[in-house]
């Protein structure tokens, strides 16, 4: 079982049924919840003129490689009602992987640590989670 730590954010409809839906389908299908952050309300990131995102950071365990995983994230997120918007544009759910164990993948479909680790301070505090264990 690996430790992953995910990062679930809306700020489309209503923002804490969307993040309660995606945590359900996460452990209905993606591994076993482990430990949530708080629910934070953030600020939206790189285009700013879009209402505020909730985000919740979870740890899970999961059986899944980090290339499955990240396929049945996406199918979670259409479940949920995501559609195609634009880069860093209003959505209904995203679930990104931060952090996979010790794991590092560099490629066009993931990386992992995820790219923002280091510049938005809710996916710092969600990765703290692996650290706290559970």
């Amino acid at each position: 079982m690996a430790k992953v730590v995910l990062c679930i954010g809306t700020n489309l409809g209503n923002r804490r049924e969307n993040i309660e839906r995606a945590i359900s389908a996460i452990e209905k299908y993606a591994g076993k919840i482990v430990k949530t952050t708080e629910i934070t309300e953030t600020a939206p990131f790189g285009v700013t003129r879009q209402p505020y995102f909730l985000n919740v950071g979870v740890l899970i365990e999961t059986e899944h490689p980090p290339f499955l995983l990240l396929n049945i994230l996406k199918k979670l997120e259409k479940k949920v009602g995501r559609y195609p918007t634009y880069r860093w544009g209003p959505r209904v759910i995203d679930i990104d992987i931060l952090l996979y164990e010790m794991v590092k993948i560099n490629t066009t479909k993931l990386t992992i640590p995820h790219p923002g680790l280091k510049a938005r301070d809710f996916f710092q505090e969600a990765a703290s989670l692996i650290e706290k264990g559970g």
